[in-house]
């Protein structure tokens, strides 16, 4: 079995809007989510063993708030990527737990395609910021990964967290 923490990044500061996309950072509340999701994902035992992450700067301050200790890979390619860019990245993962750091709308459209059955959540179509889905997968190696198999275990947005 894998399991796979498909989380978009915090919310990003827009305090200077002549910043280039790709490095703007996370707001106040972008930090206080990714914290608060840190501490629940340990709470419920979903601590990655590999990171995969978009290079930008608010995935990397995402990662780096949530506070886990894992090996992370930040990749060009997950930059705004698309599902096929995402599926591809992921087939080649080595972890037995992975965390897939990434974007809208690419991550909200790889998250449908992923499972076999939605969670019924309200925000699971838009996928706000931080919405973190967790998945397990029947398989022993990421690359015989297929779209809709996955069993969803949890989906949280930080407002249910964060009160």
């Amino acid at each position: 079995m894998k399991k796979l923490i498909l989380m978009r990044h915090g919310k990003s500061s827009w305090d200077d809007p002549t910043q280039d996309d790709h490095a703007r950072p996370l707001n106040g509340r972008g930090r206080s989510s990714a914290e608060a999701l840190g501490g629940w994902l340990r709470a419920r035992g979903y601590v990655p063993d590999q990171v995969l992450s978009s290079d930008s700067a608010r995935t990397r301050e995402t990662f780096a708030r949530l506070g886990l200790v894992s090996d992370a890979l930040f990749l060009p390619g997950l930059y705004l990527a698309e599902p096929g860019q995402m599926h591809s990245a992921l087939t080649r993962a080595t972890g037995q737990t992975v965390l897939m750091l990434g974007h809208n709308p690419g991550i909200a459209w790889f998250a449908r395609d992923l499972v076999s059955a939605p969670p019924a959540h309200p925000r699971f179509d838009d996928y706000p910021t931080c919405a973190t889905l967790v998945a397990e997968f029947a398989i022993d190696d990421w690359a015989a990964l297929q779209a809709g198999t996955g069993q969803v275990l949890d989906f949280v947005i930080p407002r249910e967290i964060t009160g």
